[in-house]
């Protein structure tokens, strides 16, 4: 009996030390270091009628304030934009501002981003969830329930780089809102 005792101890304690000297990375994909894009690359402009591209923005932050709920501009991503197929994940950071310019502490329900895979196609897809043209939604982005913002980021279910991101102000509208980081990587991400 102390026999079988014993190799059943030994192989429960070789089966953890094979399970503690295993892969760390949960988040898929390769060992790729993290992406984190040139803000610089990319160029923004407001959203005309029919989800069109509209007038360029100076920078990536909206001109004119929001005043309702769903107020929105798109992030143009370049035409040879980064493989993300390397990348499971996605972090991606914004600022908020009050309507006199002022800087707000970001909460739940101010700023949702959705992928746009084809420029050309639909720019919202469903609802609340994904779809074929917009691989990647994010809820409370900078909020404290919200995931995109944190380190670990979510997946973004890309496989071919999107050509923009929709920002969008949402229940709890911000007047402006400004990106300040998308960062592609494999929940390997340490912000600074």
């Amino acid at each position: 009996m102390k026999k079988v005792l014993l190799i059943a101890v030994v192989l429960l304690m070789t089966s953890a030390l094979a399970f503690a000297g295993g892969k760390k990375d949960s988040g898929g994909g390769s060992g790729e270091a993290p992406f984190i894009v040139d803000l610089k690359t990319l160029s923004a402009a407001e959203v005309a009628s029919g989800d069109k591209v509209g007038k360029t923005l100076s920078g990536l932050k909206n001109e004119t304030a929001f005043t309702k709920p769903w107020d929105n501009f798109i992030v143009l991503f370049p035409e040879n934009f980064v493989d993300v197929s390397k990348y499971q994940r996605v972090t991606i950071t914004v600022k908020v501002y009050d309507a006199s310019g002022n800087p707000i502490e970001p909460s739940d329900s101010q700023v949702q981003v959705n992928f746009v895979k084809d420029i050309n196609g639909d720019w919202r897809g469903p609802p609340n969830d994904p779809g074929p043209n917009t691989p990647l939604k994010a809820q409370n982005v900078g909020g404290f329930s919200g995931l995109v913002n944190k380190d670990r980021g979510i997946r973004h279910g890309c496989s071919v780089a999107p050509s923009g991101m929709i920002v969008q102000a949402a229940q709890a509208a911000p007047a402006f809102i400004e990106l300040t980081g998308i960062i592609f990587h494999n929940s390997n991400y340490k912000s600074n």
